[in-house]
């Protein structure tokens, strides 16, 4: 989002137009919600007010008031018969010129966004790793990829913080209230340490740990003879991803694990359009 902004202020100083569109309001079944947003020029736009008739006509509008430099329009959509959808909800759609002041007004809210995704700690770049990273980046997380093997990451997605480090006790303790740990290693006995300490504290949102069911059950064992409560040790998911699908190739995994962060990890926070609009 950062890049579509900054186009965007380049485009606006080289002279050439942008409109930006917002959603106001939005009242029962809608594609998008409140605040979502796109920036639409006369031959282009980035992001999504949620596809379908529906952003199509907010489009033509916006290039039409872009084409004749018009005042900005709100717009009362209802998603129902007369555009040829059948969500049933109503949206309040704003369709403005975009300017320099507006810009700095949408990277803040973006910023502000952002800063409140929580964060997730990834230990471990091998093939699942470099997997889970590349599915997980698009989300609205804040990802901490951590592997004192700088070989391993490979490509690191935009917007993934790589750290090359064996220092997993400091991320451990530095992680905010609320954030999640995933822990994939190639050590059975990293891993271990790992996911003790992440139990332990107990505020934690989400701890996965790669692994089948034996090994869960050999961690358990493990972290019961260090006096670890049993309603910590409850809170372990692992395997992680696991839904019934007999396919172990690692963006299978990753996509099935992207899900339950989802769920887990994202499930009734805030929603905005800190990553995509």
């Amino acid at each position: 989002m950062d890049e579509i902004i900054s186009a965007i202020r380049r485009r606006l100083a080289d002279g050439q137009p942008a409109a930006y569109v917002r959603i106001l309001s939005a009242r029962g079944s809608t594609p998008r919600e409140e605040g979502a947003f796109m920036l639409v020029t006369p031959s282009a736009q980035a992001g999504t007010i949620g596809g379908g008739r529906l952003e199509w006509d907010c489009v033509a509008e916006a290039r039409a008031l872009l084409a004749a430099d018009g005042p900005a329009v709100e717009c009362e959509i209802a998603l129902g018969p007369e555009i040829g959808q059948c969500c049933g909800g109503a949206v309040r759609v704003r369709i403005e010129r975009a300017t320099p002041a507006l810009l700095d007004i949408v990277a803040h809210e973006v910023a502000a966004v952002r800063a409140a995704w929580p964060p997730l700690l990834l230990f471990g770049a091998g093939h699942v790793g470099r997997a889970l990273a590349r599915a997980l980046a698009p989300l609205p997380l804040r990802l901490v990829w951590i592997d004192p093997r700088a070989g391993e990451f490979g490509t690191i997605p935009d917007g993934v913080e790589a750290r090359i480090s064996d220092d997993w006790e400091s991320a451990i303790a530095a992680a905010p209230p609320g954030a999640g740990v995933l822990v994939l290693t190639p050590s059975h006995a990293l891993d271990a340490l790992i996911v003790a300490a992440a139990l332990e504290r107990g505020d934690f949102r989400y701890v996965g740990l790669i692994g089948s069911k034996t090994k869960r059950r050999r961690f358990e064992a493990g972290f019961r003879a260090l006096g670890l409560a049993e309603d910590r040790i409850a809170t372990l998911v692992c395997p992680v991803g696991d839904r019934g699908v007999r396919d172990k190739r690692p963006e299978i995994i990753a996509t099935l694990v992207a899900a339950e962060i989802v769920e887990t990890l994202l499930q009734d926070r805030p929603v905005g359009d800190g990553r995509t609009c």
